[in-house]
C-alpha cells in the first residue's frame, strides 16, 4: 500500500509538470497547443544532447527550458501570431507543427531508442518502503514548479496583464496592454515548461521521436479536467493520476493507460466548468 501511494503522489507530479505548460497556453492565449507533445520531445532530446556531450546531467531540464523558450518565441512570432483572426487556422498549424517538429528530430536524430543519463540513481527508504530517489525529487519539483507559476501569475507585473487579457482582451487593449507581447511571453513560457517536462520525464523513459505523443492528449484532458488553474490542474493530476495507478496495479496497465480519459470525460460530464470553477 505504501508503494501504491508513493506511485500515484509521483505519477501525480509528472502528469502535473508535462500539463502545466500546456495550461498556461490555454489560460492566456484561448489556443489548444497540439504541438505540446511535439516540444516534450523536443526536451527529451535535448536532454539527450547534454548527455552525449558528457555535461553534467542537472543541467538537462534548464537546458531544455531554454530551447524550450527560444524555439517557442519564434514560432508563435513566425506562425501562430498571423493566425490570431483565425483561431482554428491556428489550432491547425500547432497540429502541423507538431508533425513537421517529429520529422525533423527523425531527420536529425534517427527512429532508435536511446537513453539519457539521470541526475541521481538508486533508491532510498522513505515511509518504510524503498522507493525510487529521482521520483521523489520529481515531487519536489513539481511543487516547487507550481509555486513559481502562481507568484508569477499572481505577485507579478506580467501575471496582472496575463489575467487582464484572459478576462477581457479588447478592454486591456484600451488600457495600453501589449496583449501581443503577452502572447509571446505566454507561448514562450508554456513551450519552456513543456520542454523542462520532457527532459525531466526521460530518465524514467527511453527517447525517441514520438515519446510526446502519449502525454498530449492525458495533458489536453488534465487541463480541462482543472478548469484551466493551477490548484486545479494540481487536483487533477492527484484524482486522475492516483486512479491510473490502481487501475494499472490492480487491473491492467492497458485499461490504466485510457484511465484519465475515460475519467476525464466522465467529471466533465459531471462538471463542465471543471474541478476548481463554481
Amino acid at each position: 500500500m505504501g508503494v501504491l501511494l508513493l506511485d500515484a503522489v509521483t505519477t501525480a507530479a509528472i502528469l502535473f509538470a508535462v500539463a502545466s505548460g500546456l495550461m498556461i497556453i490555454l489560460g492566456v492565449m484561448k489556443l489548444i497547443n497540439f504541438a505540446h507533445g511535439a516540444f516534450l520531445t523536443i526536451g527529451g532530446y535535448a536532454a539527450l544532447v547534454v548527455t552525449q556531450l558528457g555535461w553534467n546531467a542537472w543541467l538537462a531540464a534548464p537546458f531544455a527550458a531554454l530551447v524550450g523558450l527560444v524555439l517557442g518565441i519564434l514560432i508563435e512570432r513566425l506562425i501562430i501570431r498571423p493566425l490570431y483572426a483565425r483561431p482554428l487556422d491556428a489550432i491547425l498549424a500547432t497540429w502541423g507543427l507538431g508533425i513537421v517538429i517529429g520529422q525533423l528530430i527523425t531527420i536529425g536524430f534517427g527512429r532508435e531508442v536511446q537513453f539519457v543519463q539521470s541526475p541521481v540513481g538508486g533508491a532510498i527508504p522513505f515511509l518504510g518502503q524503498s522507493y525510487s530517489l529521482y521520483r521523489l525529487l520529481l515531487v519536489v519539483i513539481a511543487l516547487a514548479l507550481g509555486g513559481a507559476l502562481a507568484a508569477l501569475l499572481y505577485f507579478t507585473r506580467f501575471g496582472l496583464t496575463a489575467r487582464a487579457v484572459i478576462m477581457n482582451e479588447d478592454l486591456a487593449r484600451g488600457l495600453g496592454i501589449d496583449s501581443d507581447r503577452v502572447r509571446l511571453v505566454t507561448f514562450g513560457v508554456g513551450a519552456a515548461l513543456a520542454s523542462m517536462a520532457g527532459a525531466l520525464i526521460t530518465p524514467l523513459l527511453a527517447v525517441e521521436p514520438n515519446m510526446g505523443l502519449p502525454w498530449l492528449v492525458n495533458s489536453f484532458m488534465l487541463v480541462l479536467v482543472s478548469g484551466v488553474s493551477i490548484l486545479g490542474l494540481g487536483l487533477a493530476s492527484l484524482i486522475l493520476g492516483g486512479a491510473q495507478v490502481v487501475v494499472s496495479t490492480y487491473l491492467s496497465p492497458v485499461i490504466g493507460g485510457l484511465t484519465i480519459v475515460v475519467l476525464a470525460a466522465v467529471i466533465l460530464r459531471i462538471r463542465p466548468q471543471g474541478l476548481a470553477r463554481d
